[in-house]
């Protein structure tokens, strides 16, 4: 029986690792690999577990200090020979997935968030929201109870941007009308 699909073999594993790991522009753990490389129901995570380690072992990834995994000049170079025989679906879905793991990356890296105990069941909450160039707001909140802190600092994460539009949207509202005066 003919199996469908792009992956029918350890190469196809290899070149499609190639092919994403290329694209990464931060080092991914094997569950990231395997996440962005699952753009074809014949892969498995076992089939991702197998490839990566040989890869490592080849020279065409190697392995960071905190367990992550991305390519090198060797794996670049026979990524770009490669890369043509994957299929056209697979490679689309696999630059998509890819582009979304670099955007949330690098979106996190721009975004901190601390609980700080206050010593009576209080906690503090410290948000900050960074660009490339430097801080952008840094916001301390008074939360009664950990649980909500923890609350607050989850959200934020999500909406940091928003918080930051909304705050510089009210306060230059009130500049303008205050100029108009």
């Amino acid at each position: 029986m003919q199996r469908l699909g792009f992956i029918h073999d350890m190469m196809d594993v290899k070149v499609l690792i190639l092919f994403v790991a290329a694209r990464s522009e931060y080092p991914m753990t094997m569950q990231e690999v395997y996440e962005l490389c699952y753009q074809d129901d014949c892969l498995s995570y076992f089939d991702v577990c197998t490839a990566v380690p040989e890869m490592v072992k080849s020279g065409h990834l190697k392995q960071t200090e905190d367990e992550k995994y991305e390519i090198t000049e060797k794996g670049r170079d026979a990524g770009q020979l490669t890369e043509d025989s994957i299929a056209f679906t697979v490679k689309q879905r696999a630059e998509n997935a890819v582009a979304r793991f670099n955007r949330q990356i690098r979106r996190s890296s721009f975004i901190r968030t601390q609980t700080v105990p206050r010593g009576n069941g209080e906690f503090s909450v410290i948000m900050s929201l960074d660009d490339e160039v430097g801080n952008l707001m840094t916001l301390e909140l008074l939360a009664p109870d950990q649980r909500q802190a923890i609350r607050l600092a989850k959200l934020f994460e999500k909406k940091a941007e928003n918080v930051y539009n909304l705050t510089m949207t009210e306060l230059l509202d009130e500049e303008d009308s205050v100029e108009d005066s």
